[in-house]
Formats: C-alpha cells, sequence, structure tokens
C-alpha cells in the first residue's frame, strides 16, 4: 500500500462504489473515480471527501461507449489497478430488458480489458454476484459450487463477464483478475453520509424496507411466503456494505502486491448466515423502533429460494472475514435513510 498506486474505481459514486472509495482512501491509495451517475448521486463525490478528509479525482464517464473508455485511460495512463463496479443490476429490470444488461454490463467489460492491456494496466477487480451460483444444489455455496444457469440476464451477465475475464487472463498472463462474487450488499457508513440510494422504486429489500418506515413507499411487497423455508420467505446472506468494501482493497494489495496465486481467482463474500426477508423485516423493526407496513405479494420471476456462503476460502486465503451484524446494517440503513431524505428536500 503506497500513496502512488492509483486505483480506477468505475461507478464510484455508487452503493459499493462510494463505501470502497473510502476505505481507499484511508488505507492510503490514490483514487479516480469514473461514473455516469445513472444511478448515482453528485454529492456523494463530496460526502466521500467528508468522510475521509482526503481528496481524489473524478471522471463523468459512460463506459458502456467504447470511445469514452479509451478517452479516460489516455488521460490517464498512471492507473495501477482497476475495481470495476459500475453496471446495471436490477434482476427484475433484466429480465423485462435483457438487451440494457448485455450492452451495458458486457460491453463496459471488453472495453476497459482492451484499454488496461494497451496500457499495461494489470490488476483488475471485478464487481461479480452470488448470482452466479443460481440455486445451488447444496447450502452453504462454496466457490468451487458448480456454475448453474442464470435465473436472470443480470445473472448470466455476471457469469458471462467472469468467462471474458478467464479467458483474457489465460490469453494475456501479464493480466491478474480476481471476481469477488458478493451476496447481498446491505447498510451503510457508520457516519450516514452515505449509502444505498436507488432511483426510483427499489430493487433491493432493505432500501424499500427505509423507505417504507419513513413513509415514502406505502407497503412493502415479500414476494412469496411458500418457499421451502422456515418461514417461507426467501433466504439471502446479507453483509454489511462496509466489511465488503474493506474485502476490496484486500484484493487489491493481494494484486498490486503480486501475492495472488493464479492469473485469475474469485472468491465469496459474505456472512456464512442465512437471514429471510421477514427475519430482516423483524429485524429492522427491533432495533430501530420503526413499524414496516407489508404485505405479501407473488414470488418474483428470477428469484432464488435460498442461498448463502461458505466463507472459509475467503476468510484462509484473503485473511478477511466479516465483522459487523445484520443488527448494526439494518440500523446504519435507517440512519441513512434519514440523513438522505433531510439532503434530497434541499
Amino acid at each position: 500500500m503506497s500513496d502512488s498506486k492509483k486505483i480506477l474505481v468505475t461507478g464510484g459514486a455508487g452503493y459499493i462504489g462510494s463505501h470502497t472509495a473510502v476505505e481507499l482512501l484511508e488505507t492510503g491509495y490514490s483514487v479516480l473515480v469514473a461514473d455516469n451517475f445513472s444511478n448515482s448521486e453528485p454529492f456523494i463525490l463530496d460526502r466521500i471527501r467528508s468522510i475521509s478528509g482526503k481528496d481524489f479525482v473524478f471522471e463523468q464517464v459512460d463506459l458502456s461507449k467504447q470511445e469514452e473508455v479509451k478517452a479516460l485511460f489516455d488521460k490517464h495512463p498512471d492507473v495501477d489497478g482497476v475495481i470495476h463496479f459500475a453496471a446495471s443490476k436490477a434482476v427484475g429490470e433484466s429480465v423485462e430488458n435483457p438487451l440494457l444488461y448485455y450492452r451495458n454490463n458486457l460491453g463496459s467489460l471488453v472495453y476497459m480489458l482492451e484499454s488496461m492491456l494497451e496500457k499495461g494496466i494489470h490488476s483488475f477487480v471485478f464487481s461479480s454476484s452470488c448470482t452466479v451460483y443460481g440455486q445451488p444444489d447444496k447450502l452453504p455455496v462454496d466457490e468451487q459450487a458448480p456454475i448453474q444457469k442464470a435465473e436472470s440476464p443480470y445473472g448470466n451477465t455476471k457469469q458471462i463477464c467472469e468467462e471474458i475475464l478467464s479467458d483474457t487472463v489465460n490469453a494475456s498472463p501479464e493480466l491478474k483478475a480476481i471476481a469477488l462474487r458478493y451476496f447481498n450488499p446491505i447498510g451503510a457508513h457508520d457516519s450516514g453520509l452515505i449509502g444505498e440510494l436507488p432511483r426510483g422504486i427499489p430493487a433491493n429489500l432493505v432500501p424499500f424496507v427505509t423507505q417504507t418506515a419513513i413513509g415514502l413507499r406505502e407497503e412493502l411487497k415479500v414476494f412469496g411466503d411458500d418457499y421451502n423455508t422456515p418461514d417461507g420467505s426467501c433466504i439471502r446472506d446479507y453483509i454489511h456494505v462496509v466489511d465488503l468494501a474493506k474485502a476490496h482493497v484486500v484484493a487489491v494489495d493481494r494484486l498490486v502486491n503480486g501475492n495472488n496465486k493464479k492469473g485469475f481467482e474469485w472468491f465469496n463474500l459474505g456472512t456464512g448466515n442465512g437471514a429471510s426477508v421477514l427475519e430482516i423485516v423483524k429485524t429492522f423493526q427491533e432495533v430501530t423502533g420503526e413499524k414496516v407496513n407489508y404485505s405479501v405479494a407473488p414470488r418474483r420471476a428470477g428469484d432464488i429460494e435460498q442461498i448463502w456462503a461458505d466463507t472459509q476460502f475467503a476468510n484462509d486465503e484473503l485473511g478477511w472475514k466479516t465483522e459487523r451484524s445484520l443488527g448494526e446494517a439494518l440500523s446504519s440503513a435507517w440512519k441513512w435513510e434519514q440523513n438522505v431524505r433531510t439532503e434530497l428536500k434541499k
């Protein structure tokens, strides 16, 4: 870790990207953020500066346009590594508009890798997802679990992106890549200054919970109560976004310091515990004292029944593990919701 190491964070004004930018700056990296604000807000950039007490460079770029990616790397050829978050990410939307997802998610990755190789930049951390496993045959899911047919176009783009990475590393041995397969990121920074801020109706559970609690949404719909789970609702592995952000710093360290074991590696990032949708609602109400109005709706296309991580490999190999509880994550999400509503009213 050195001040001379410069990391490009694509989608760095977004949810996970902004938290990762904070952790990189606090660790001593120089940061270049690229974002097009398609699903983020410009004021987040000042929040990153405020939390970290450090400045960084920002470029407004649409990474789905090849000429803009090339221009970015022409302007910043001194980048030492890339963390690639920028992508469309809503399961439901991907079912309705698959071509948008294939164009944005696949195109941007190809253009990034082409420009990196052209400039001699060889460290790449990819924002992947547990959706690559589909509905797994056994739980918890470890890194050797078979890749199932994707349940959604979004999940399929993550699978294809990992295949693109693997093939490119095989063809260009100087390139080193790590795919971080996250489970379900939730929560916000302890400061309450940055957090998840979806445009329009949230596609993810926790922001819908917080928006319902604050009165922005009339009610939360729980999609399905007839799954083969203890309370009938879907089970996921919910990981605090700050824990997740710290894992990206560890992954960058591993690559820029040459500690990777092979050209393309992948790791599951989760807590190792599953929580149901109804448990999330119950825990949120307990830690905040706020009531969440909800009703049960039919199952949603693209949703899998249950999944949680076997985190042993990431714990052992990266020396990383989660430190924050489900209650802490939900409490921080509520603090952020209250803060951001005040900001957006200005």
